[in-house]
């Protein structure tokens, strides 16, 4: 009975224990922005991106994960290889604070606990919201409305994570977010009665993508070890 007992609370304090691993650190990269102004290259980083990130290890492999990622998104016509893009010459930039929230999902085990070197591929998705000054063109000029919106979007992220020490994890990701706005460069107004200066594609939402470094500390119990005798 005794020893049944001990089981027991070995069993219960490994899953309280395991679920209170958690990380958190920070991102450092670039940014690059898809849309209708500028070049469309997928992964061109341009403009500094920085913030941080949080993860609860669920399982080895599995994390619930938060990120708040601060950036100036930009984009500039002479730098495309689309002639009629560099023939019209916009550019714009544009601040954005994005905040995202969802599920990370590992290729192989990423089980803390283990004490071992470990290393995995991983994907990222959930969903992200980004806050954005609104602009339009006048007369060839990016010019400011004087509000702002929040773009919403899928991010769809690929990276590679190792322990780096004990209690720090180094990651490397690219991740695409599409988002459901058309207006971060200033290609669809924000005012409706603006609407006549709306250009491009507009059967196409924008697109911004993060690539960079995450360095997470980690922290939490360990499970209890039970006595096999």
């Amino acid at each position: 009975m005794r020893y049944l007992t001990v089981v027991l609370i070995c069993f219960f304090s490994s899953e309280v224990s395991f679920s209170q691993i958690h990380e958190i650190g920070g991102f450092i990269g670039g940014s690059n922005f898809i849309g209708d102004v500028g070049a469309t290259n997928y992964i061109s980083p341009n403009q500094l991106a920085i913030g941080g990130v949080y993860k609860w290890n669920r399982s080895p492999r599995h994390s619930f994960r938060a990120s708040i990622i601060y950036s100036e998104l930009e984009g500039t016509d002479s730098k495309s290889d689309d002639p009629r893009r560099k023939q019209r010459n916009y550019e714009f930039n544009n601040k954005i604070i994005e905040i995202s929230a969802g599920m990370e999902f590992t290729f192989f085990d990423f089980d803390l606990h283990t004490g071992k070197k470990l290393g995995t591929p991983y994907l990222y998705t959930g969903i992200s919201v980004a806050h954005h000054d609104n602009y339009y063109f006048l007369n060839d000029v990016y010019t400011p409305e004087n509000t702002s919106s929040w773009a919403y979007g899928i991010p769809m992220v690929l990276g590679f994570k190792t322990t780096f020490t004990d209690d720090l994890i180094l990651g490397i990701e690219v991740g695409a977010r599409y988002t459901f706005s058309d207006e971060i460069d200033g290609s669809v107004p924000d005012d409706p009665f603006r609407e006549p200066y709306s250009f491009g594609n507009l059967n196409n939402n924008d697109w911004y993508v993060f690539s960079g470094i995450t360095l997470t500390y980690t922290f939490g119990i360990n499970p209890c070890y039970c006595p096999t005798d």
